[in-house]
């Protein structure tokens, strides 16, 4: 099958990239990302300014995946804006993701003027969803202010703009949000970030510092949540809004239930950190194999055709 995806009017070489704060924090691991099978990259959720993050150990690898409390460490704005303009004069022909996640809504919207002013012509995602910086709550959960923040992003720029969700886990959550999303000229939403605020014990200790321990989960314990998002806000929103799929990605075989479900794109985080941009290479040719055994012919007939009981 070709694997190419036509996202946003611009081709991807495959569906696969790696997740916001994962393997793309400097030049080298976003550089190790260009060499690798995926078909695009997002850079590190920026902040205005440098930021160094919670106090470590704040990652660790669990059994069934991990958890986490960053706390949003990343070189900043200009450092992202500065790579993605250089990486578009170098593949003219290509596009990635530049993910912002500011710490007050100020923040946000200086730093959505910064791209408008600037040459970027690729996709930038506004990251609604961290749930791990103390004392900031996660945007997304408040309804009132994911639709003000959105009406003042969409006031300043006219450029092609996306959001990262967190995991909801009502159905009358799914359709205020849509309601919310619907109204806006959304280029995809991103669903989901981790799993906020999980606890993971190792010998009667909490296994990261920050937070009391407290931390997002990822992997193999959020794919039916993430599932789940992918699905409910396939059905919801408006067909010109595209979904990246995220949570849960280990196997050829969940790349393939999130496309089922829903996802143009699909995101490997927490696998991506175990195993390295290798991962992506293994992924791709266990979903090949798979959709060749399943008799689809293209993704577009695999995309949104999950069956119903």
């Amino acid at each position: 099958m070709d694997l190419g995806v036509d996202f946003l009017g611009h081709s991807i070489k495959n569906p696969l990239m790696n997740a916001s704060g994962c393997w793309c924090d400097n030049k080298d691991l976003l550089d190790d990302l260009l060499q690798s099978e995926a078909g695009t990259f997002v850079t590190k959720s920026a902040t205005s300014e440098y930021r160094e993050g919670n106090p470590k150990p704040r990652y660790i690898e669990v059994p069934l995946g991990s958890i986490n409390s960053m706390g949003l460490p990343n070189l900043g704005i200009d450092f992202y804006l500065n790579y993605s303009l250089e990486f578009q004069n170098n593949h003219p022909d290509d596009i990635n993701f530049l993910s912002i996640a500011g710490m007050c809504m100020e923040d946000n919207l200086s730093m959505v003027k910064k791209i408008e002013q600037s040459e970027f012509k690729g996709i930038t995602e506004l990251n609604l969803s961290c749930p791990n910086v103390p004392g900031k709550p996660q945007i997304g959960y408040d309804f009132e202010a994911t639709e003000r923040i959105l009406e003042e992003v969409f006031s300043l720029t006219k450029k092609k703009i996306g959001v990262k969700l967190p995991p909801y886990f009502d159905f009358a959550h799914f359709d205020a949000v849509s309601e919310i999303l619907n109204k806006f000229p959304l280029s995809y939403v991103n669903c989901i970030n981790s799993l906020g605020n999980g606890l993971y014990i190792e010998d009667d200790t909490v296994s990261i510092r920050p937070k009391d321990g407290f931390g997002g989960i990822g992997g193999a314990y959020v794919k039916p949540t993430a599932l789940a998002n992918v699905r409910a806000f396939y059905l919801r929103l408006n067909q010109d809004i595209a979904i990246i799929g995220c949570g849960g990605v280990e196997s050829g075989k969940d790349m393939y239930e999130h496309i089922l479900c829903g996802a143009h794109l699909v995101q490997v985080g927490t696998q991506l950190m175990k195993e390295g941009p290798q991962v992506f290479a293994r992924i791709l040719q266990e979903f090949n194999e798979l959709v060749k055994s399943k008799g689809y012919e293209s993704l577009k007939d695999l995309r949104g055709a999950l069956k119903s009981m």
